[in-house]
Order: structure tokens, then sequence, then C-alpha cells
């Protein structure tokens, strides 16, 4: 069964509060530049160890790849937008990060939010991170068909248009690589195994290392 047949029901998963830090350990304090990962439970490695998470192996890559920057993982599961756009400035303000990654969403759609709302929330979130002169990339989700095709149209397109409308960086679907095969889902069959972590890792970098410069 592949991702996109799953229940709504199965999909709660994601409000659930996280157990894990939501803070990622830094590189090391010498970097003097910051990539900053505003998310929810999909980036803060829910039913995991913190370091198995795609975002922790993003840290150990830019901490491998690109000398002189860091990595802090403000992702708390459960998150939405709203919660999101009222946390960065704290965030930014904390980390003064040159990059900011922008994974949500996810739980707005599961709640049936309206599409604006979600859209002005991320608006927000882009328009505060570039005010603040850092470069921004957009992670997009994709929701089942349970409200029906122009709200899950809509809903991807929130990513992209924005995307397009603010010139950042942009990853359609964060789960694209794996979202057919259910072997790569924990026993909730939403959230990525261990084993599935690097391919988002991977998937996302493309998009992102270019922004480290």
């Amino acid at each position: 069964m592949g991702w996109w047949a799953l229940p709504l029901m199965l999909l709660v998963a994601l409000w659930l509060p996280s157990l894990a830090s939501a803070q990622q350990p830094a590189a090391e304090a010498g970097n003097t530049h910051t990539v900053l990962v505003m998310g929810d439970s999909l980036s803060a490695a829910y039913g995991l160890s913190v370091k198995q998470g795609w975002v922790a192996l993003t840290a150990d890559r830019i901490q491998q790849q690109q000398p002189g920057w860091k990595l802090v993982n403000a992702s708390i599961s459960g998150e939405t937008t709203a919660g999101g756009a009222s946390r960065l400035a704290g965030e930014l303000q904390r980390h003064q990060p040159a990059v900011v990654v922008i994974e949500l969403g996810a739980n707005d759609g599961l709640r049936g939010l309206s599409l604006k709302q979600t859209r002005d929330n991320l608006e927000r979130m882009v328009k505060a991170a570039q005010a603040a002169k850092a470069k921004v990339l957009l992670i997009g989700m994709r929701i089942p068909p349970n409200y029906g095709p122009d709200y899950t149209r809509g809903f991807e397109a929130n990513y992209r248009d924005l995307a397009g409308q603010y010139q950042t960086a942009l990853v359609p679907f964060l789960l694209e690589p794996i979202a057919s095969d259910r072997a790569a889902f924990q026993a909730d069959n939403l959230h990525p195994v261990a084993a599935a972590q690097p391919q988002l890792r991977d998937h996302v970098w493309p998009a992102l290392q270019p922004l480290l410069d």
C-alpha cells in the first residue's frame, strides 16, 4: 500500500508532540553561517533518534563539505504554519541564519485549514526570513485527496506559487523518493524509517547546497 492510500485517521500522528529535542546540536562553534530548519515531525525525526533524521544527516554533510557553516534544527512535531510563523522571529533573532529552510504545512492540510490561511502563514515566514537577509528554501508536501481535488491541487500549488513569487529555492514534495514504498515508513504508515532518511537528505541537498555559497 502506497503513502497516498492511507486513511486520514492514520495521519493524525503528525499532531503528536515530539519527545525529542527541537534543537539539533549545532556544528562547530567556530562556524559563522547558519542554516535554520523550521519543520514538523518529518524534520524532527519523529520515532527515531534525532541523529537518524534527514536534518541531522544534512547537518553532518554540511559540516563535512561546507566549512564555515552549521545547521540548527528548530522543527517541532505537530507544528503548523501558524506555529512556525509565530516562532520564526525569535529563531531569526537567536540564530541570525543565512539560510532558512521551511518544511511546514502538512498539519494544516490534515486539519483542512483554508488554503489562503496556509499560504498567508508561509508567506509571512518567507518575507520575515528575506527581511533578515536570509535565503529561503521551501519544502513542500502533498496530501491525500480527502478534501477533494481542488483542495489537493491548491495545497501543492501554494509552495510552487510562493517560490516563484519570492524567488526562493523549492523542493516540491519532501517524501517524493519514498512515497510509494510502504517499507519506507514506520508502523504509523506516515513517518519514514531510519533507513529512508538518507534518501530524504539526498532529495533536499541539490536545492540546499547552492544556497551555501
